[in-house]
């Protein structure tokens, strides 16, 4: 049995842990911004595995009458008729405390009553790494009395800062080491680990998303199944994906078992679906999707490939940016793809409200002459049937404004556009 005693060395090692991580390591301010913590209402952040949730939270309380508990700790593998004794480690260790910092509490199962029930009396800050097990858990005991906040993996702002650079982007000399700069972000991906560790450390975590994440937590029957569904994603990052090809591909007797399967990948962070716009619901959901990868670094790293393909990297590094926008500013943004049935593409529909606002386009390019008329002309296209006319085309290193057919496309640089 877990003595109290047990519970308060688990408390304060992690504690000393992460005080150590801020002194010593590079540590720098986040761009998701977490509003005023109160009582009765739990603030709940997920993201991805080793993405920078357990800091920010240490962070939001730090010089405060706290206490951090991380529950993946071998240490507090508790029952929930036991979790009272946290409390009571707690306040033996430190008396009254204002705020307490639940880190990956989902390992205990019944968790959310126990925290249904102090939540009157403290000021609750929840970090996980799976999106469903939270927020199902918590909409049973706790409807409306929680804020959920999603932390992505570095931006590329977020990148330079922590690389100490912060450049002038009117300054030819800064804007080559921008271009630099943004090779080995869009190469090697936005987990700070990645950037001290390198392949190590997202093999490892990768892993452990698909392991621990996934396997573990959903009691999966069908591991070879999981593992090589996660791989086949991560390698085919940006494509379209049909649940029915993939049951045959993987020998999967039910489609329900590709469905189910591709949610919980989705809910542990490691890949993005992204449905195909339509007016009609059920044309929506019938349609292909497109899959995307929550860090390039997976696919460089984990991927299957035989070249290196820059077009794929920055398209999947604009879908991640959009989801960061979309969770950290624009709450009410809403992000598809376009497709028609003469195989007319648009990689991205911003829809706010009943409108579509922005489509956008991903293209290597780095002049007039490399661009790709067949995306031109798509773009133009989804203009007229979508009644949209902010027009962008992200491109490497072009940057104009050009009317074709009644329509103003503005090309920008993606490394502008991430910039802004």
């Amino acid at each position: 049995m877990t003595t109290i005693e047990t519970i308060k060395r688990a408390i304060v090692d992690k504690e000393e842990e992460l005080k150590q991580k801020v002194i010593t390591e590079n540590i720098i301010e986040r761009e998701l911004k977490i509003e005023k913590i109160s009582r009765d209402v739990a603030s709940i952040i997920t993201g991805a595995r080793r993405c920078g949730k357990s800091i920010l939270a240490f962070l939001l309380t730090k010089n405060k009458p706290s206490v951090y508990v991380n529950f993946e700790d071998e240490r507090l593998q508790l029952k929930l008729e036991e979790m009272n004794l946290i409390l009571e480690a707690i306040h033996s260790l430190k008396g009254e405390v204002e705020f307490i910092v639940f880190d990956e509490i989902q390992y205990i199962k019944g968790w959310e009553r126990f925290v249904s029930r102090i939540l009157p009396t403290r000021k609750i800050v929840i970090t996980g790494s799976n999106a469903r097990m939270l927020s199902k858990e918590f909409s049973t005991f706790l409807t409306g009395r929680h804020i959920d906040y999603n932390l992505f993996p570095f931006s590329f702002r977020e990148y330079l800062v922590y690389k100490k650079f912060h450049p002038n982007i009117y300054l030819t000399k800064d804007i080559s080491k921008i271009k630099d700069f943004l090779i080995g972000y869009m190469k090697n991906g936005g987990f700070p680990l990645a950037f001290r560790f390198g392949t190590n450390f997202l093999a490892e975590n990768y892993k452990d998303i698909v392991e621990r994440d996934v396997i573990q937590r959903y009691n999966i029957k069908y591991k070879t199944v999981l593992k090589d569904l996660a791989r086949y994603y991560v390698s085919n990052a940006t494509k379209e994906i049909s649940f029915n090809k993939l049951k045959n591909i993987l020998n999967v007797k039910s489609v329900q078992t590709i469905k189910d399967y591709s949610q919980y990948l989705s809910d542990a962070y490691l890949i993005i679906i992204l449905e195909r716009y339509s007016p009609k619901l059920k044309q929506q959901i019938i349609a292909p999707k497109k899959v995307y990868c929550i860090d390039n670094g997976f696919i460089t790293t984990i991927g299957f490939k035989i070249s290196e393909d820059i077009g794929k990297l920055m398209e999947n590094l604009v879908c991640v940016e959009l989801f960061r926008k979309n969770s950290y500013w624009y709450k009410n943004m809403e992000i598809f793809y376009w497709k028609d049935y003469q195989q007319n593409e648009v990689d991205f529909v911003i829809k706010d409200g009943l409108k579509v606002k922005k489509l956008i386009q991903v293209t290597y390019a780095s002049s007039k002459d490399e661009l790709d008329k067949r995306e031109v002309k798509a773009l133009v296209k989804a203009s007229d049937l979508l009644r949209c006319k902010d027009l962008l085309c992200l491109t490497w290193d072009y940057e104009d404004e050009l009317k074709l057919a009644n329509k103003k496309i503005h090309f920008l640089p993606l490394w502008k556009w991430l910039l802004k």
